[in-house]
């Protein structure tokens, strides 16, 4: 875990502040390993952490779970690992105070650059992740308990849930769980990924 943050930008804070808080409930997808829990919170430092608090990365659809894991573990490799085994979870949450950034331009008027908005390559997306990750700190500091922003990687919204806020009982696994083919899904969502790069 990184070391607490010296300075937070002034400006950024007012920003927030002057969203209203909303609320969120019902279900959301996770892709993980097989036999980790879904549910499993962890600081990782990615598009919306900077490892000093815990999060839970969600997203709206499937498809957009699954387009951001693909996207992680494929890492730039022309071939896709063949030997990773992986599910997709439905979850149900519950977040009572969640800062709403519905768009883009939501995005960019706290000062991400949206031009490179989910357009880098894997090895140069850290370029694209400080200001996101000062967006998320921020929210976390004013004691939002989650994040609801586009999805970077497909047209859908992802939802971040700082798992250090959330009441007890927020996050509940169900049932609904799919083993994951990546090649079948590569397939059929080709052209839709393809949209999504430079």
């Amino acid at each position: 875990m990184n070391g607490p943050k010296l300075r937070r930008d002034n400006k950024l804070i007012d920003a927030i502040e002057d969203y209203a808080s909303v609320e969120f409930g019902g279900p959301v997808w996770r892709v993980v390993r097989k036999g980790r829990d879904p549910t499993q919170c962890s600081s990782s430092g990615g598009r919306w952490d900077d490892g000093t608090f815990d999060v839970l990365y969600t997203a709206a659809e499937k498809d957009g779970a699954l387009a951001e894991m693909y996207f992680h573990l494929k890492r730039g490799q022309p071939i896709f690992p063949s030997q990773v085994r992986y599910r997709l979870h439905e979850l149900i949450v519950s977040l009572k105070r969640a800062l709403k950034l519905v768009d883009l331009e939501a995005l960019s008027s706290l000062g991400v650059d949206t031009s490179r908005y989910g357009q880098l390559m894997y090895q140069e997306r850290e370029t694209e992740y400080p200001r996101c990750q000062d967006v998320a700190e921020v929210a976390h500091f004013l004691e939002f308990d989650g994040l609801i922003v586009p999805s970077a990687r497909w047209d859908c919204k992802n939802i971040m849930l700082f798992c250090d806020q959330l009441e007890q009982g927020s996050v509940e696994a169900t049932t609904d769980q799919e083993p994951v083919d990546w090649v079948q899904w590569e397939q059929t969502s080709a052209i839709t990924l393809n949209l999504k790069r430079p």
